[in-house]
């Protein structure tokens, strides 16, 4: 007898089979892994910098500002991330 989550794991996958990758999307999806965790650890490390400078002369709203900044920019280019990974994954192969 099947539980309750075998069976909805059956239905499920009836629904939306799942999909295999195949090497070359891996090391696609890998690629870009690691190309936007360079850009973002980039955009920190530059940043952090200018907002250290504003705390040492006591610019606690520019900090703030630049604080806001990073965020903003680590968002953005987290959804370009994703993205480029959701075209990857949607590409036929051959």
């Amino acid at each position: 007898m099947k539980t309750a989550y075998e069976l909805a794991m059956e239905r499920l996958s009836k629904q939306a089979p799942s999909v295999t990758m195949t090497p070359q999307k891996k090391k696609q999806l890998a690629e870009l892994d690691s190309k936007y965790t360079a850009k973002i650890a980039e955009r920190e490390i530059a940043l952090k910098g200018e907002i250290d400078d504003a705390l040492h002369v006591g610019d606690v709203e520019k900090a703030g500002k630049l604080q806001e900044h990073l965020v903003n920019e680590r968002k953005a280019l987290q959804a370009e991330l994703e993205e480029k990974k959701n075209a990857v994954r949607a590409a036929k192969t051959r």
